[in-house]
């Protein structure tokens, strides 16, 4: 074998790993422990992303005696646990009578005006405000509003009082079966469908 042989100063002799991590890695952090802190522990409630160090047999005895809820009273654990359900994010109350837990007091301004929180305006045509004026209302609107016999500046419940009236003049049962009348209910509903959809009912 040539020692001056540019070939040997390309071998590489493959260094002992463990001893590597054993003389770089942080020793264990058990009392009295002098081996090597290769394992995570978390130090508990309160200081999350925090851990020790303990080698593999410390972290067998640590994990098997750890309590994460040690001073909570259980009313404080059930509560943990059913906040951990949504991943401890605020939840609002959906479906029928939403309103009656809290839910109206986080999503409206002012409290109980009715009206929901919209800060930027996005639904501002659709709502008419004190001292506001309606936005523009398009062609079929204003003809689904004059079959209804109503002006542009009718309100929602204005609306929906005008339909009940003319559905129950209209109805068929009320006119003995007239067909002026069936065409008119006819145009009637169309003229409401319309304005329900356009979001002014």
């Amino acid at each position: 074998m040539k020692f001056d042989s540019k070939y040997f100063d390309c071998v590489r002799v493959k260094p002992d790993h463990e001893k590597v991590v054993r003389e770089e890695a942080p020793l264990c952090q058990w009392k009295g422990c002098s081996a090597a802190g290769l394992h995570r522990a978390p130090m508990g409630r309160g200081r999350e992303g925090q851990y020790l160090r303990l080698c593999i047999d410390h972290v067998r005895e640590f994990n098997a005696s750890y309590n994460y809820f040690v001073g909570m009273s259980n009313a404080e654990v059930e509560a943990y646990q059913k906040d951990s359900l949504t991943g401890h994010r605020p939840t609002w109350k959906v479906g029928p009578d939403s309103w009656a837990h809290g839910t109206r007091d986080r999503m409206v301004h002012g409290g109980s005006n009715g009206r929901f929180a919209d800060a930027h305006d996005v639904f501002a045509w659709r709502t008419t405000r004190a001292g506001e004026t309606r936005r523009t209302l398009k062609p079929l609107e204003l003809k689904s509003l004059e079959a209804l016999d109503l002006t542009a500046a009718a309100e929602r419940h204005e609306i929906k009082a005008r339909f009940k009236e003319l559905v129950k003049r209209h109805h068929p049962d009320a006119n003995g079966g007239d067909k002026r009348s069936e065409d008119k209910l006819r145009e009637i509903i169309q003229a409401y469908n319309y304005l329900k959809q356009a979001g002014l009912v």
